[in-house]
């Protein structure tokens, strides 16, 4: 078991951005900037008044750069009425020649690199990030935040596995022990007595009916308050990235 990460925040909610086209074709999105969808923003928009419920004053968002974390982020901005801060190092991991194809069209023209996903092994030749440097990137991005009692991290299905095995110390050898987020589903962590402990995961706000749904009031929309493409298991049908 590797040391467990200091942070400057003892309580953290981890969030994946809602669904973009590509996630729903099945598309790996990487680095890649895909917006989110109708559905994606519709997910964002219903997640956020949950997420909001149990937080406490003072809490910080901090979102990957990348429009889709960046978008569903800000729903969740507008019913805190805080502001956002976007930070590139919590990004989905780089794909390499990965980004961009769908998950069968990698497997006609990387089979092996493809085989060696779905078991969860290293995978050479793709170029992009090595796995190892994801927690590491995530990491020093949460280390930089301000203290406070909590923080809400937009971010992606391969970032967000990373994280969660890191914060509790997992090595490589555990890795996939927790399923991958859905869209905009969320997972959250607490520090007790120098560990990290994970309190729920892959928590998704109710499903509601079809039809449209309200934007959040700017700042009266809180109540009072006190599962990527590195994820290769099985999983979603379509969704490369939370897999």
């Amino acid at each position: 078991m590797s040391d467990v990460p200091a942070l400057p925040i003892p309580r953290l909610v981890l969030w994946r951005h809602g669904r973009t086209e590509w996630n729903a074709a099945g598309r790996f999105q990487g680095q890649l900037d895909p917006p989110l969808d109708e559905v994606g923003r519709r997910q964002a928009r219903r997640a956020a008044p949950h997420l909001a419920a149990p937080l406490p004053e003072g809490t910080l968002v901090v979102s990957s750069d990348l429009g889709r974390a960046a978008e569903t982020a800000v729903a969740l901005t507008d019913v805190l009425a805080v502001p956002l801060r976007l930070d590139p190092r919590l990004r989905e991991v780089h794909m390499g020649s990965w980004e961009g194809l769908t998950r069968q069209e990698v497997a006609e023209r990387h089979p092996e690199q493809y085989a060696d996903w779905l078991a969860g092994r290293p995978i050479t030749g793709r170029g992009g990030e090595d796995s190892a440097d994801v927690p590491a990137r995530a990491l020093a991005a949460l280390r930089d935040l301000p203290e406070a009692p909590a923080a809400v991290v937009v971010t992606h299905g391969g970032t967000s596995a990373r994280l969660i095995e890191a914060l509790l110390g997992l090595g490589p050898e555990h890795r996939r022990v927790f399923g991958p987020l859905a869209n905009c589903a969320w997972s959250e962590l607490v520090e007790q007595s120098g560990r990290w402990r994970l309190l729920r995961h892959n928590t998704s706000a109710p499903e509601l009916p079809d039809g449209p749904v309200p934007p959040p009031q700017p700042g009266t929309g809180r109540p009072d308050a006190g599962a990527s493409p590195e994820e290769g298991a099985p999983g979603p049908t379509q969704d490369a990235d939370a897999l």
